[in-house]
């Protein structure tokens, strides 16, 4: 804490112990609202963004994260006509002006939902294009939690982050819950949410405006910054056209000397072994005895960069492209581990025994988003509060003994995600971390027969076309919200009407034909159930010749006959 305090140039500064003992006063309900604000007047006059935040990362051994959670708004009343805004001017690029670029875009969004909620009369489509548009919000947020979230927890700043993430997930829920709402015609509840869902959106960009992004300002280097700016463009962006990478600001004037070592003891201790060679992608090997202080970015970068090749060259490692290493059953070079791990179509995460993210394989493949700034950081870091519980059961298991591997999968009509959790253990028993692996087996559950002949398959195969899906917005529990989604769907889509049968459709008749006898079919599809979002994916040319209306309703947990009957009904009202 103290690093971080000297970071933000808090040091001799006895403001921060009043105001820390007032706000402290305050939650514990010896305080009134408006007493403890008159004492922040009189004692403080006014807080800076990062002296608020300071404070509430000193309450952490009185509260616990989910107290400050719920208590936040209550602590941002308090600080009502205390709290200045800050009035930073951030480079073009830098990744906190697209942060801000982004939110400024998610605020017309806002602004269109407020118009569109004062209209006379619902209208479906223009609905639909918002919450098409809301749902790469996620991205956004994924970028927040690997990228700006790990480096301000190196610099002793973790308990915003993690309340943060809590507010993140709020966020990411309203928008999935009221799209679920909008695609299953829920047309009442759907709007009754909508006030609610703007207002949750307004008030997490007003605290990353006022108070996250600003002590990121003061708290980070300009290096971080370059560095975080190429990992943004790794998991992508929101609404706007992704910047060029940030190069760095020439007159940047760094805010301290040197990158603070974490409290946490095995957290320093990774940091040293991490760091010993450093190759493009992030994979490391251990060259001996380096201090943690020196190897995470110190005063003089090019003296460090000098110390490391000579130790790499005493020890022999990486010392020229050819030099092979011994694999117990094999050898490759340094650049051949790197391209098996590029090029192998699984996700490969490994953990340490000291709870420690230390190698992610950099596929294009990728399923969940990552980035260069999760290495190093502690597992638990990594994940939101309510996934904490089964990731330390799975890790406490591991580490005990008592068991060695656990999966879970994501099984949607379009997608099945499969994910697997392996105890590595050395020859003599001892855990030694943790080894994720995450596989799409869509296109292998959908096989069936055999094939033994070669047929190339080109830019049409399973291969290729897993490049665009957009995974980036699968999570573990998707699987939970989708079972909900299709029960709602499937009671929806029962027609009251029965419309004649006049074009004979039977389990057998094939789906894409009826696309080009029923002009709009296609895009229609969604809104007979929203699992048929696959029929607009890359996977879809896997089933266009053989797809079946049985195979289809099938694949959206519906009867045929309610497939059948949507159908016929969509084609009666275009008409």
């Amino acid at each position: 804490m103290d690093t971080m305090k000297q970071a933000l140039g808090l040091t001799g500064n006895d403001r921060m112990e009043v105001m820390i003992d007032i706000k402290d006063r305050f939650l514990g309900g010896s305080l009134d609202l408006e007493t403890a604000r008159t004492l922040l007047k009189e004692k403080i006059g006014t807080c800076t963004p990062d002296e608020f935040a300071y404070g509430e990362q000193q309450l952490k051994g009185s509260y616990t994260d989910e107290e400050i959670t719920h208590r936040m708004d209550d602590l941002l009343e308090l600080f009502d006509g205390i709290l200045i805004r800050a009035n930073n001017e951030y480079p073009e690029h830098h990744p906190l002006t697209v942060y801000l670029d982004e939110i400024n875009a998610m605020e017309q969004q806002l602004g269109e939902m407020e118009t569109m909620l004062q209209a006379p009369h619902f209208i479906l489509n223009p609905w639909l294009g918002v919450y098409d548009a809301l749902t790469t919000w996620r991205i956004h947020l994924a970028r927040k939690q690997n990228q700006l979230y790990p480096v301000l927890e190196r610099y002793g700043f973790d308990r915003p982050t993690k309340i943060m993430w809590t507010f993140d997930d709020a966020v990411r829920d309203a928008i999935s819950e009221s799209k679920q709402l909008l695609e299953s015609g829920q047309e009442a509840e759907f709007l009754a949410k909508q006030a609610d869902v703007i207002d949750i959106i307004r008030d997490l960009n007003n605290k990353e405006k006022e108070v996250l992004i600003p002590t990121a300002w003061k708290l980070l280097q300009d290096s971080d910054f370059i560095t975080m700016s190429r990992g943004d463009h790794e998991i992508g962006f929101a609404f706007i056209t992704p910047p060029p990478f940030y190069e760095g600001n020439p007159d940047a004037v760094p805010s301290h000397h040197s990158e603070p070592s974490t409290n946490n003891a095995q957290q320093h201790a990774f940091t040293g072994a991490n760091q010993g060679h450093v190759t493009q992608t992030g994979s490391v090997a251990s060259t001996g005895s380096v201090s943690s202080t020196a190897l995470s970015g110190g005063a003089n970068p090019t003296a460090l960069l000098q110390e490391l090749a000579q130790l790499v060259g005493k020890y022999g490692i990486n010392g020229n492209a050819e030099q092979t290493h011994d694999l117990a059953v094999g050898s490759l070079t340094i650049e051949q581990i790197k391209l098996i791990f590029k090029f192998l179509p699984v996700d490969i995460t490994f953990v340490d025994e000291n709870d420690l993210v230390r190698f992610y394989n950099d596929t294009k493949h990728r399923i969940f988003p990552r980035s260069s700034n999760i290495i190093g950081r502690v597992v638990q870091n990594c994940h939101p509060k309510k996934s904490l519980p089964l990731v330390q059961e799975i890790i406490d298991s591991f580490k005990a003994g008592t068991q060695d591997y656990t999966e879970m999968w994501i099984n949607k009509p379009d997608l099945f995600i499969h994910i697997e959790y392996i105890a590595v253990r050395n020859d003599q028993g001892e855990f030694k971390g943790i080894l994720e692996m995450v596989q799409d087996c869509t296109h292998i559950r959908s096989l069936s027969g055999s094939r033994k002949e070669l047929i190339w398959e080109g830019s049409d195969s399973a291969y290729h076309a897993v490049d665009h899906i957009d995974y980036k917005h699968v999570r573990k529990e998707d699987s939970t919200a989708s079972t909900t989604e299709q029960s709602t769907v499937q009671k929806s889509t029962s027609q009251s009407t029965v419309y004649e049968n006049d074009l004979g459709l039977t389990g057998d008749t094939k789906l894409f034909p009826l696309f080009d006898v029923i002009p709009g079919l296609k895009d229609h599809m969604i809104h007979i159930n929203p699992n048929f979002k696959m029929l607009n994916s890359p996977l879809a040319k896997l089933m266009k010749f053989k797809a079946t209306l049985s195979m289809v309703a099938e694949r959206g947990e519906m009867s045929l006959d309610d497939l059948i009957q949507a159908i016929l009904a969509f084609k009666h009202n275009q008409q």
